[in-house]
């Protein structure tokens, strides 16, 4: 069996102890986007209601939430020190599935789709069968993943950040203490081959970054919409 194996860049503490194991069940688990600014006003209320999914009795099982900070806000002022021109790139793609061409935050997107629902409920857990999506992340930082439902593919892998806070002296939220959870600090894409990739992490703390969280989630080639996703707390 070959696997590909990549470096995440950035980093997160190894296990105490054995690997951990996030395994999605049979049933689809959804994956909830959210594309947001430091610099937009109108993303801090949508951040916080993201940050109360800490909680959630379905989190991880039923659905795996990531927030991607865009760009296009950096020039008023105030740099996202999490933004990142691929995350930006990524809404513009779905915009361009959906046939159009124009972006906005706070945008989520449920499962691959605009989803403009009401914020205070979440989607229903899935009837759909999807396969067992597995991660296995052991103590020298290797992640590897199985998804047996088709072979061929591609996953996706996101090291997340939660209790972030980030104090914004410029710009829309200028004087405001921003508070972040689910943030992705790192995305990388790798073939799954045979229904298996490898991934390793380098393992070296994230500055400023009181948590982690390992998420991964499968597409067909060249697709943007996640047929299955999984992910749980690395610390």
């Amino acid at each position: 069996m070959r696997f590909l194996v990549l470096w995440l860049g950035l980093a997160t503490l190894a296990p105490a102890a054995g690997p951990r194991i996030f395994s999605s069940g049979e049933n689809r688990t959804h994956l909830l986007e959210l594309y947001s600014s430091e610099g937009c006003s109108s993303c801090p209320s949508a951040e916080q209601w993201l940050g109360t999914l800490r909680t959630a009795p379905g989190l991880w099982r039923d659905f795996v939430p990531v927030a991607f900070h865009v760009t296009y806000w950096d020039n008023l002022g105030w740099p996202d020190r999490f933004a990142r021109k691929e995350f930006t790139a990524r809404q513009y793609a779905y915009a361009s599935q959906w046939g159009g061409d124009t972006v906005y935050t706070p945008g989520f997107v449920l499962d691959g789709a605009e989803w403009r629902s009401d914020r205070r409920a979440l989607p229903a857990a899935s009837a759909e069968m999807a396969g067992v999506l597995s991660v296995t992340y052991d103590a020298g930082g290797h992640c590897r993943i199985t998804f047996g439902a088709f072979g061929e593919g591609e996953v996706y892998v996101a090291l997340l950040g939660a209790g972030i806070v980030s104090r914004v002296r410029a710009g829309e939220n200028v004087g405001r203490t921003l508070p972040h959870d689910f943030v992705v600090l790192v995305l990388k894409k790798a073939r799954l081959e045979a229904g298996e990739a490898l991934v390793e992490l380098p393992l070296t703390p994230t500055e400023g970054v009181p948590r982690h969280a390992l998420v991964a989630w499968v597409v067909r080639p060249g697709e943007l919409a996640p047929r299955q996703a999984t992910g749980g707390w690395l610390d």
